[in-house]
Order: C-alpha cells, then sequence, then structure tokens
C-alpha cells in the first residue's frame, strides 16, 4: 500500500522523480484498463506537470503533494479536461474552467493522471448507471466498486493513484471506499467549495478525499479546505486536518446508535464494527449507547431533497446552452424533449420525475415540506448525540460489495442501501470510512465514525489510531 505521505519523503529524498512516479502510475493505469476505472486518462499532461513538479522539488519548493499524482472524479471541473459526468449528456464537454478544489491543487503542482467513471451525474450506488465505462470491484471484479465515486475508488484501491477526489451528496465517497477497502472522507459541508462541482443535490453535496490512509485525507484535505468567493457556504476557518492525528482518545465518548445495529444490517458487517467499537473501547474510549429515531425516515426525506434540487439542478441540460443536442428538431419544446430523452439515463430520469414530482403544486406539503421537517429533526437528534459524545461509531454499509447487476433494477433496495450514510449528508457533519476486515468471501467491510460539524480532525486523528494497528486489505490484481 502506497501512501501520499509516503510518496511524499521519496520525492523531497530525491528516491524517485515525479516522472518516473508518474510513469509507473500511467503504466499501470494502462495495464488495467479492465478494471474501466478512468474515463479519461490525461498522459501528456500528467508528463507535463510531472516535469514541471520537478523543477519545483529540485528548488526546494515543494508543496505537500508537488509531484503526488491523483485522479479526479469526472463531476469536477478540470479546465480543457473533459468533464463528463458519465453521461452521453456531457460526452464532449471540455470545461473553460477549473473547479475550485482544482485551483487549490494546481496551486501546489499536483499531477493529475485523469478523470474517474462514476454513476451517470453521482446518481446511483454502484457506478453502474454510467452511460461510458463502468468500473470494476478489484477485490473481485464480478462486484461493484460502490458509488457514486466507484471509478475513484477502484483507481485507488487497485494502486492505478496516490489517492483520488470523489464527492459525497449522501455516501458516494463512504460507501465506494468501504466496498473497495480504502479510507474516505466527507467533511463537513463547508469545508470545501463546491464551485465546478457539476451539482447534483446542492445542500447535500461535498468534494472530499478518498485514499490509502487517514492521514493522506488529511493531507488533502489542507490542500482543497477554506473559504472561497464563488461558493457561499464555504466557511472561513484554519483547521489543520492533521491536527489529532498522535492523540490519545483515553476518555473519548463514543456512541453506538441502537438503530444502526438492528435488522438489515449483515451479520459479518456488524460483527465486524463492534470489534472496531471494542479496540476503540481497550484503547481507552467509553462506549455510549445512542438513539437516532429518525433513521426509518432519513433515506425517503433524503431522496426526495436530492431529487428536487436535482431536478432543478438539471433543468439547464436543455440541448441549448452546451452539452448533447439532438439531430435535426421539429420544434423548440422537441428540442428539449428529444435532448433530455437521449442525453440522460435511466437514472436520471427517475429522479428528475420523482424531484419534479415533489415540488409539484398539491404534492410540496405533502413531500417536500415534511422532508425537510425530517431534516430538522435529524439535524437536532445529531445534536443531541454529539452533546454526549465525541463521536459516533456505524456500519458503512449495511452488507459488503454486491454482484453487478444485483440491484440495478430494483431502485428500492439500491436507495435502502444508503441507509448508513445519507444522515451525515442530511445534517451536514463529516464522516470517515476506514476499512476494517473482510468478510468470509473475502470483500472489504468498512466502518464509519462522525463528528458534530468542523471536528474533521477528531475523525481523522480516531481513523489513524485504528490504520496504525490494523492494516488496510490488499486487492489481488
Amino acid at each position: 500500500m502506497t501512501t501520499v505521505s509516503l510518496l511524499r519523503k521519496k520525492l523531497d529524498q530525491k528516491e524517485i522523480s515525479s516522472v518516473e512516479l508518474t510513469k509507473e502510475y500511467l503504466k499501470k493505469i494502462h495495464e488495467n484498463e479492465h478494471l474501466g476505472a478512468f474515463n479519461t486518462v490525461c498522459e501528456d499532461e500528467a508528463l507535463i506537470s510531472a516535469a514541471k513538479a520537478d523543477e519545483r522539488i529540485a528548488s526546494g519548493d515543494s508543496a505537500p503533494l508537488t509531484g503526488i499524482p491523483m485522479a479526479i472524479k469526472d463531476n469536477i471541473c478540470t479546465k480543457g479536461i473533459k468533464t463528463t459526468c458519465s453521461s452521453k449528456m456531457l460526452e464532449s464537454y471540455a470545461p473553460p474552467y477549473d473547479a475550485t478544489v482544482m485551483e487549490k491543487l494546481n496551486s501546489q503542482n499536483v499531477v493529475v493522471l485523469g478523470k474517474t467513471s462514476m454513476d451517470e451525474f453521482a446518481m446511483g450506488g454502484s457506478s453502474q448507471t454510467s452511460a461510458l465505462q463502468k468500473p470494476k470491484n478489484p477485490f473481485n471484479i464480478e462486484c461493484v466498486p460502490g458509488g457514486s465515486s466507484g471509478g475513484s475508488a477502484t483507481a485507488v484501491s487497485a494502486g492505478l493513484c496516490s489517492a483520488a477526489l470523489g464527492s459525497d451528496t449522501g455516501g458516494s465517497i463512504r460507501q465506494p471506499a468501504s466496498f473497495c477497502g480504502i479510507t474516505g472522507i466527507k467533511p463537513t459541508y463547508g469545508t470545501v467549495s463546491r464551485f465546478g462541482l457539476v451539482a447534483f443535490g446542492s445542500s447535500l453535496d461535498q468534494i472530499g478525499p478518498m485514499a490509502n490512509s487517514a492521514e493522506d485525507c488529511g493531507i488533502i484535505l489542507n490542500a482543497i479546505a477554506g473559504q472561497d468567493k464563488h461558493d457561499r457556504t464555504t466557511r472561513k476557518h484554519e483547521i489543520d486536518f492533521l491536527s489529532c492525528i498522535g492523540n490519545s482518545i483515553k476518555g473519548m465518548k463514543i456512541g453506538l446508535p441502537k438503530e444502526f445495529f438492528g435488522n438489515g444490517i449483515d451479520e459479518e458487517v456488524k460483527t465486524a464494527v463492534l470489534n472496531v467499537a471494542k479496540f476503540y473501547e481497550n484503547m481507552g474510549a467509553e462506549l455510549v449507547e445512542v438513539s437516532m429515531p429518525t433513521l426509518k425516515y432519513a433515506v425517503s426525506a433524503y431522496y426526495l431533497l436530492a431529487c428536487a434540487e436535482a431536478s432543478s439542478n438539471l433543468s439547464r441540460y436543455d440541448g441549448v446552452k452546451y452539452g448533447y443536442r439532438t439531430d435535426a428538431p421539429e420544434s423548440y419544446d422537441e428540442l428539449i424533449k428529444k435532448t433530455r430523452s437521449e442525453g440522460f439515463g435511466t437514472e436520471v430520469k427517475r429522479r428528475i420525475l420523482l424531484g419534479t414530482y415533489a415540488l409539484s403544486s398539491g404534492y410540496y406539503d405533502a413531500y417536500y415540506k415534511k422532508a425537510l421537517a425530517v431534516r430538522q429533526q435529524c439535524k437536532a437528534e445529531h445534536d443531541e448525540i454529539f452533546s454526549k459524545c465525541d463521536l459516533m461509531l456505524t456500519p458503512t454499509a449495511p452488507t459488503v460489495a454486491y454482484k453487478v447487476g444485483a440491484n440495478i433494477d430494483d431502485p428500492v433496495k439500491m436507495y435502502l442501501a444508503d441507509i448508513c450514510t445519507v444522515t451525515a449528508n442530511i445534517a451536514g457533519i463529516p464522516a470517515i470510512s476506514v476499512p476494517c476486515g473482510c468478510d468470509k468471501s473475502g470483500m472489504p467491510i468498512g466502518f464509519s465514525l462522525s463528528a458534530k460539524r468542523f471536528d474533521d480532525a477528531k475523525l481523522i486523528g480516531a481513523a489513524d489510531i485504528f490504520e496504525k494497528e490494523n492494516p488496510h486489505p490488499t486487492a489481488n490484481i
């Protein structure tokens, strides 16, 4: 397992150059094209960036991510490099600007290896709704890598990059991290700018890192976090996301919400996560049973809120402004109708319809307004829990990765797979997924830690303690 922190030392000590490192990763990407991790590989651009990074390192002015090869989820805008959202609608779209996170990474001379495959417009839990590449799980290519950041998870897990950026609307960083045996964090809402992230659910979306360690996630967050004039939801703060690494958790209180360990959670997953609780208890933490009654409404509320926002956000794809446009329209109305019918996949259409219905006259009060009420109650319950506890421990997903095609025709089953992750997005709190072993078939299991808003560093510190004693599982590719 190669970490960003290890590569930083090797680069600064001149044990390897960024160009050499980049060539090794590009070679491995080409050797593993069958994994479908990338929609676009930026070979020429990566080597040019690596050469510039080597010059900066030679001058003694390297930043924490200078010369580090990373992958970027394909819904984060990259100037002059295609940003497709794994959709026919944006298959040929190359943005004329960089997302704020890309500007921050580029300022440190990061090497971008390519854009990773994903669920179309980040809508799905398996990355199999993609209209382009459909990524596979490196632990078993017959299984999904999770979604929607499945390509990023596959790339990191298979060693095709040192780390990657993903986005998380309802678990889209943490669930694939769990399925692929890596670490992924959804930061507190407002920590990282969403400017240049193709919007799905604007009040829920958050960009975050996926890597081989919690420490690496902290290094990347230090680079991309901060207030942005282009995103008024960002907050000015100066958090060192590595500040809690090495701190003891003795006396820390960790909440175990009973609803997360009930029916629907696989027994092997439950056992593995409870073993994590015992580990922390042995390290001096105090376990506290807590409750979150709104969990039974969380998935319904999340999909009403997310789909309502998606309905609005995706209205811009009309065949006029940019993106896919149908041939020979008979009228303006026909142009929009045919463009959207041909350009969007089934899952995207389903969510647009659901969101439009929830916002329509006569149904707004019955559905969307009630979902907002659940959101407020969910936030209140998290506030109550974190008034008693420092952290909350849950499974990341109710099961391990399932077979390709298993849930694609059963949207209800697919949506319920988000039960363990959506509450963090609804409440806007940070949450991290960390591997904690494998089931009897060899598929990774992940546990999740969450904390109150802007306690991201505490999560990284607690995750790091576990990782130092419990190495990540390794995919056999």
